[in-house]
């Protein structure tokens, strides 16, 4: 089985995502176009697959989301962000499986999406992107789930990768240059690395 690394919310929140965006555009687009509109029908149509799809993915994301609340390796910080975001994925995902239900009965009673569906819809769709918004927070402003970051380099392709400082401090009769590394931690802190220092003395005995 293939590893994936925190594990598979990252893949799974993104169709996840797409999905149900989809649907609540196109439930709009539905309302507004003309009755007698030959792409009404097929639009509707493709609301419902795109929530009903998005709505199974949003188990498994949800799913594969409370594993990695659990079990990826975070500092204070970066547990605050994920909660939030664990806050908000939540009742999120709570209301758009809502919102599939009541597509299953509507349909089934042959009732069109009225304007209290479109309501609940986009109240949904705002707090998708801010699901969406924190969890990207998490990652890349957190470092949660991230297992490496870039080797600091200096410049070869025509981008400046250096990031590094170097700290000069004089003595009476020695020049210590102490080159310093700054890396930023998994979790959101910066920590300094690898200092080596090189002392040159001056004074020859």
């Amino acid at each position: 089985m293939i590893t994936v690394i925190p594990n598979w919310h990252p893949i799974l929140v993104h169709f996840t995502i797409g999905l149900l965006s989809i649907s609540v555009v196109f439930y709009f687009a539905v309302k507004v176009l003309p009755n007698d509109h030959r792409w009404k029908e097929q639009w509707h149509h493709m609301a419902n697959w795109s929530l009903w799809t998005g709505c199974l993915f949003t188990v498994a994301t949800v799913i594969a989301g409370w594993y990695a609340y659990n079990t990826v390796e975070h500092d204070s910080a970066s547990h605050a962000a994920m909660t939030l975001h664990r806050n908000w994925a939540l009742p999120t995902a709570a209301l758009f499986l809502l919102v599939g239900i009541s597509v299953v009965v509507l349909n089934k009673t042959h009732k069109k999406p009225g304007l209290l569906f479109l309501s609940v819809s986009a109240v949904a769709g705002i707090m998708l992107m801010v699901t969406g918004w924190l969890g990207a927070e998490a990652v890349y402003r957190y470092g949660i789930g991230v297992m490496s970051l870039p080797t600091i380099e200096t410049e070869t392709d025509g981008h400046d990768h250096s990031r590094s400082t170097t700290v000069e401090t004089d003595n009476n009769d020695h020049h210590n240059d102490a080159s310093i590394d700054i890396q930023q931690h998994p979790h959101g802190s910066e920590h300094a690395h690898d200092i080596q220092p090189s002392t040159e003395n001056e004074h020859e005995h």
